[in-house]
């Protein structure tokens, strides 16, 4: 984990991937990737930056390079489908769109004659992919280059560029916070200590880490030495005591405690699961009511919620 910053690998090389998921959410994270979503069914709560946005069936969200976003839907049924690509496929000197809001409603979408060029784009993306027949990466770049700029062409924001130049410098320096704390996560960090690194009181940073992250302080502390610490004893033979040494607890108390809280399991019963199931559990969080696991399996750092789980 590099701090949730994602850097996907592309088994063919060609930087465009296509998914669909039910009833799910996923971490705080940014990433290269234009990243675009389409409600297929239901609503969905997602956050960029720090707007909070609700989606319904129709309704497709933009997540521009560089974007922090995430998303926290409980007890909501949703169907998600999820097209990330390189900015590079549509454009070499691409640049952040700046979009006044990443959401396009279906009404909007209808207005700007783009219904069904959206649902097709998710159809043939998928189509393309999974055969790979002649030319498709040459298809499906033509269709995403057409459709941003189409969507660019319609969806046009007033924003001030004082306002992001101010944006895009407080989300470098979140950024690099979060590669400091996954760097030095074994040692005693403080809110102060985070504070001071970006030079911020702590009443000021707390607000701010907790509406660009989704999650305050000390809980990403938390989630970050729990996904070192559930890796060391997957794939180690190190003590329980040392592992939660080195992962910066400073007992065994509140590391068993800890890692129960936020995987559901105290590390020897975590231990014990079958490896197949302590395979698929790759990051863990607590920020809802209920236990939820982020599966491993896809590319997104994300959450599956299903009470059958959160019953466990």
């Amino acid at each position: 984990m590099k701090a949730l910053h994602e850097v996907r690998n592309y088994p063919t090389g060609y930087m465009v991937w296509e998914d669909c998921y039910d009833n799910m959410g996923f971490l705080a994270h940014w990433h290269r990737e234009i990243e675009l979503i389409y409600v297929r069914e239901g609503k969905a709560n997602i956050s960029i930056e720090n707007m909070e946005l609700t989606a319904r069936a129709g309704d497709l969200v933009v997540v521009d390079t560089g974007d922090f976003h995430y998303s926290s839907t409980p007890k909501q049924k949703n169907r998600l489908d999820f097209i990330l690509f390189d900015p590079s496929i549509i454009s070499p000197y691409y640049h952040h769109a700046h979009f006044f809001n990443p959401l396009v409603t279906a009404d909007m979408l209808k207005e700007y004659g783009m219904t069904n060029a959206t649902e097709h784009l998710f159809d043939l993306v998928r189509t393309e992919l999974e055969k790979e027949a002649p030319y498709y990466q040459e298809i499906v770049s033509a269709r995403l280059q057409d459709f941003v700029f189409q969507l660019r062409r319609h969806h046009r924001g007033r924003v001030m560029k004082a306002n992001i130049s101010h944006r895009a410098a407080t989300l470098r320096d979140i950024q690099h916070l979060l590669v400091y704390i996954d760097q030095h996560y074994s040692e005693p960090l403080t809110l102060a200590d985070a504070a001071k690194e970006m030079n911020l009181s702590q009443n000021h940073f707390s607000q701010l880490f907790s509406n660009v992250v989704g999650i305050n302080f000390l809980s990403y502390l938390n989630t970050v030495r729990i996904e070192h610490a559930a890796h060391m004893i997957q794939n180690s033979r190190t003590k329980i005591i040392d592992v939660a040494l080195a992962c910066g607890f400073e007992n065994i108390r509140s590391f068993n405690r800890c890692f129960k809280q936020y995987t559901g399991y105290p590390p020897r019963e975590f231990l014990a699961l079958p490896e197949q199931i302590r395979q698929s559990f790759s990051f863990y969080k607590r920020k809802l009511d209920k236990k939820e696991y982020v599966q491993g399996v896809s590319p997104l750092v994300m959450l599956t919620s299903t009470e059958d789980e959160a019953e466990k």
